[in-house]
């Protein structure tokens, strides 16, 4: 655990710029491609994004409880 010095906002986005960059470019293009283009087999149902999230999230909360 860090407890120590505190970091402004403008310091973590400075620290994951390249990150960032790379995420949005990632999550571009197919939203272009379903927007522009009109590829609709690229959408996914909701059920199972929402069933992966909720199972990530108890074992997350386990792992950090014990």
């Amino acid at each position: 655990m860090h407890a120590g010095h505190r970091s402004t906002f403008v310091e973590v986005i400075r620290w994951t710029r390249r990150d960032i960059f790379w995420y949005l470019l990632i999550a571009t293009i197919p939203t272009l491609l379903y927007q522009l283009l009109r590829w609709t087999w690229l959408t996914i149902p909701w059920v199972p994004i929402a069933l992966v999230g909720t199972a990530v999230a108890f074992i997350r909360g386990f792992k950090n409880n014990g």
